[in-house]
Formats: C-alpha cells, structure tokens, sequence
C-alpha cells in the first residue's frame, strides 16, 4: 500500500508564455521499421540521427525523455504537423469568422437528463452544472514546467499504479463542491455534452453547446486531460505525473487493466459491463456478445485501427470532423476515430444493466468512470501518431477552429480560458506518451477477392442513387450503386486530391447507441468482416441528450481512394455500397449517398 502523501498547498497560479526547454517528438512508435515507404516519416535533421522519446518501463515506470542529436526547431514544428508550420497563427484561412466561444458557465442549465430514466446516482433535476467562478483567467503556458511522460496503462509498475489509485482517491475525497472534485470534474463533460450550455458567449443563447461530431472534439478532451492530470498530480504534490493512455490499439493492451477490477481501488466502477472485465475488447462491438474467437476479435480491432487512421483520415476533416462555428449546430459528422473506436469502447465498457448504459455508456455519465479518462488520452494520442503519418497529415488552419474556446478549473481551482491554438503541441503543454509498438500500421485489410465490375454486374438489379427516392430507411440491410464522378485516376490526381464516400442527412434517435457499418463492393453481407477490404468504415453514434429534441442530424465520411485500388476497381463507373444496420437502426433515415473528392 502507498504511503500516505502530505496534501500539498494550493497556491496562486503563476503562468508565463514559456515553452519547455527541449521539443520531443509524440508518441513515436517503438519497434516500427523506419524503411523507404513507410507510414511513419521522420523529421529532417542536420545530423541524419533519429529523434526519440526514450520512455521505457523501469522500476518506478517514472520515465524521462531522451533527445538524440540536435536539430532545426523549424523542421521539427514542420515534422510535429504543428500549428500552421512555422507560419503565424494570424496568416491561417479564415472563413466564417464565427469561431465557438466558451460558454457563460453562470447560465448552466436546462436540466439535460429530462427523459433519462434517472440511476443510482442520478436524481432528478441533476442539470450537470459545475461551480460558477466570478473570475476567468486567460491561459499561459506554465514556466519551466517538468515533462510529464504518460505511461502505457497495461505496461505500468506497481508502484506507478498506487500513486495513479492514490491520487484519484484524493480527487475523489474532496468536497463535492470543489471544482476539482471527481464529481465536479465528470460533470465538466456531462455539462458540454449533454445541453448544459448554450452559444450565448458567441450570441446564440438559444443554440446549444455539442463537443462531439465536430472538429472540436479532440481538441476539448485533450484540454480536459491536460487539467484533469495537472490536479491528479499536484494532489499527490507529483509535477511529473502523467495520466495513463489505455493502449487499446495493440494487442497485449486489449483488455481491462486488472487493477481497475479491483472493488477496493479508486479506479474501480460497479457499472461496467461484467462480461467485459476480462475480455479483448471489440473496437467495432454492435452492442452485442459474438462467438468470434479472440485472435479474430483482435485482427479485425488491428484493421479497425488502420482503416480508421489511414484509409478514412486523408484530410483533417475526415480526421477531425465536420465544421462548427457559433450559431450553427455540428451536422457535418465526427471524425474517422471518433466514430470508431471511440464510440464502441465507451458503449463495450458501459454497464447493459443500467437503463441507460452508465457509466461510460452514456456521454452524460462517462466520466463518472476512472477509465473514461484513460480511453480518452488513447484518444489524444491518436491525434499524435496521425500527425506523423507520411509526414502530411496537419492540423486544421482555419481560424474559426484555431480561435475556439473553452473554460476548466486548473489545479488551483482558477476558471481558466483556453484556446484551441494552443493545444496543438504536447510538448508545449508539457506532455508525451511512452513509446510503443504501432502494429496496425502494417495491417492493411485484406480483399477476399478482387472486385472490379461488381457495379456492372449489379445494373438492373440494384437502383442506382440517381434513381432512388431519398430519404431512405435503414431499418434493414440497403445496397445501392453510387456514381464516380472520375475513373482512372493518375497517381498525380489520387494524391492531390483524395476520393471520399459521403453518407449526409443522417437522422437518429440521440438517446439509444446507433451503428451501421458500411461496405463496398461487397457481394456476400454474411461473411463480410472490418479485416476485408471491402469494410470502408462505420457510423456509430453514443446516446446523450440534447434540448427539447431527441433526434439528430449528421454526416459521414468513409475514404475510397485506397479502398479501390486494393478491389482493383478503380475503372469502374459506379461502386456497389452495402449499408448493415446493426444496433439502433429503425429510425435512421438517409438524405443522400454521394463520392466526391478532396
């Protein structure tokens, strides 16, 4: 057992504009073969060594990162994807001019859950709302601060996990009142996500505030962990504690931590899914148990992983998601890795036997759970890796996405606004991750055949999208073809501009976990698995609540340019498309099936 820590003082925050000493590269992968053509590209340097983050297990797993060599601090902004280059934030497109402003926390309300069948700790009237602040402090960047190295959670020491259950047992010991409170810090999600706020800091008080389905999302939860970590550790009087990543995308961490079973530790939640606690997760789960053997269950989360990162991520929209500036409502869909595997594992995680699959089952009610928080920095470490791969992925430069606000409570419980500009680099924030293995980088999907002139074959017998009459339903399995507007592409043209399927006007009741998976050129709807080429991706959507409505509306995006030439399709004229309701479906209506390129 953990020594007891002496509660350390809570001082005034002093923040200066400094970044740390020395710029690391994030969650460079371990054991990947850095060879020509490989997905993964490594920064110029003067020197030609490469740059690492040395942070392998030792006995305390208090790792410090190692910079090999020196380097151009311009060709490492460049080799990060950061910012908008080297070039000023001022020089990034504007076009909107409408960026989402932080939300006037003193006018928290509208009682969320209204329709939820309310649970053990759900009374109600419960409307989310955290602590009002009478003061707002602008962020700036902490001075000298320490780097926080964050550890594989299926690779930490025992020692490292009693300080991790250590300090969310002191989190979880404060007043209920504290803004730094376990509770306080679950209802900070609760609140942005469920219809606690609105947009009247940008002048729509009546339109609300959603922080997933929209480029936002990842840069909301990664300043969400930034300061959920920075009070985790100063409870522990640890400026050098980094929140576990759950390392969901490699094998050896596809289950549950052991640790977070245990009934006497902090980390611990009754409301999980108890055939799930030993089990490999399924990163594409329907809501449902299958006989899949664990091998393929872990080939088909491998692939998950590619398609999702690689295939449907060749743009930043795709990546990140839909535009969502102030007054408008994000109806242009979530990004590649929001939808999946976000969304499954918190629906796979979540407890069936609750009514409304809490905790981590409903966005309302996940951050009631110490894992949560761990799936989440998983989450922000993706957007790490993709901004390695092929050393084109970059952040988004338009303005209204870079000038996006948002308020947390820091360690000092100060109400603190930040920007999206400034989360970009993790080094910047004082963070990395541990260096691990990547392995789905090299798990392409495999076709079971090739299948050009599936589209031919089908006139006739499958409606072509010009001629259907949308909306259509997806309360069962729909096949139809859809149009290319150009064939044959010259790698010049695949490479400027990429091929995407787009499903828009997608309607779904918000309140009950949905998913649909979608297929292209697939003959055989049975047999059809996310290992096969022919799987382009899934729509996943996690209940929450919003105001005065139950039914929402959203887009997808799913990339082709790959896809076909692995079919060796991409002669063809038209795309058979397949889409597979598989939980939540009977309602969902489609305005429109579409390729278009970017």
């Amino acid at each position: 057992m953990m020594t007891s820590l002496p509660t350390p003082t809570v001082v005034v925050a002093k923040y200066t504009a400094v970044t740390t000493t020395s710029p690391v590269v994030s969650s460079w992968p371990n054991m990947f073969p850095m060879t020509k053509g490989s997905l993964f590209k490594l920064p110029r340097q003067s020197n030609g060594k490469m740059i690492s983050c040395n942070a392998s297990s030792d006995k305390e797993n208090d790792q410090k990162p190692m910079i090999e060599s020196s380097f151009d601090r311009r060709d490492m902004l460049l080799g990060l994807g950061g910012l908008v280059g080297v070039a000023s934030l001022t020089s990034a497109r504007s076009v909107g001019a409408a960026p989402l402003a932080a939300p006037d926390i003193s006018k928290c309300g509208n009682n969320p859950l209204s329709g939820f069948t309310p649970g053990e700790n759900t009374p109600q009237g419960d409307d989310c709302c955290p602590p009002d602040s009478p003061q707002i402090l602008d962020f700036e960047f902490p001075k000298e601060q320490p780097l926080r190295v964050r550890p594989a959670a299926h690779l930490m020491s025992p020692s490292y996990i009693a300080k991790f259950q250590e300090a969310v047992k002191r989190m979880k010991e404060l007043p209920k009142d504290d803004p730094r409170s376990f509770f306080q810090q679950a209802q900070v999600h609760c609140a942005y996500c469920n219809g606690s706020y609105t947009q009247s800091s940008s002048g729509f008080p009546d339109v609300e505030i959603q922080i997933h389905n929209s480029w936002i999302f990842y840069p909301f939860h990664r300043w969400y962990l930034y300061f959920y970590e920075r009070i985790l550790g100063s409870l522990i009087d640890d400026p050098t504690f980094g929140l576990p990543f759950w390392n969901w995308d490699t094998p050896a961490g596809m289950r549950i931590p052991s640790y977070f079973n245990d009934p006497n530790s902090s980390l611990f939640d009754s409301k999980r899914n108890q055939d799930h606690l030993n089990a490999v997760i399924d990163l594409g789960y329907h809501a449902s148990n299958t006989d899949t053997p664990e091998q393929d269950t872990v080939s088909n989360n491998l692939a998950i992983m590619y398609r999702q990162m690689v295939t449907n991520a060749t743009d930043p929209i795709s990546f990140f998601g839909g535009e969502y500036r102030a007054g408008t409502e994000p109806i242009d869909g979530g990004g590649s890795i929001e939808q999946i595997p976000h969304i499954p594992i918190h629906v796979w995680v979540g407890d069936p036997r609750e009514t409304n699959g809490e905790d981590m089952g409903n966005l309302y009610s996940s951050g009631r759970d110490p894992l949560f928080y761990c799936h989440h920095c998983n989450v922000d470490r993706m957007w790490s890796l993709w901004k390695m791969l092929d050393g084109k992925n970059v952040d988004i430069t338009d303005t209204d996405w870079l000038n996006t606000s948002f308020v947390f409570y820091d360690e000092n419980k100060n109400l603190v606004r930040v920007y999206v500009k400034d989360c970009l680099l993790t080094n910047k924030l004082g963070y990395d991750y541990q260096k691990v293995d990547v392995p789905w980088v090299s798990t392409k999907p495999v076709p079971r055949a090739p299948k050009s002139g599936i589209a031919k074959k089908m006139t006739g017998k499958i409606k072509n999208t010009n001629d259907t009459s949308f909306p259509i339903k997806l309360d069962k399995i729909v096949k139809l073809l859809v149009s290319r507007p150009k064939k044959s592409r010259s790698k010049k043209e695949k490479k400027e501009h990429q091929e995407l399927l787009v499903l828009y006007g997608i309607k779904y009741d918000s309140q009950i976990y949905v998913k649909f998976d979608v297929f292209v050129n697939d003959e055989d709807d049975n047999s059809s698995s996310p290992s096969q080429t022919e799987y382009a991706g899934s729509f996943a959507q996690l209940p929450h609540k919003h105001k005065g409505k139950s039914r929402s509306k959203t887009s997808f995006r799913a990339g082709m340019t790959e896809l076909l030439d692995e079919l060796q399709a991409d002669d063809d004229d038209s795309v058979l498309v397949t889409l597979i309701p598989r939980t939540g479906c009977d309602d969902v209506t489609i305005d429109g099936i579409k390729i278009i390129y970017v």
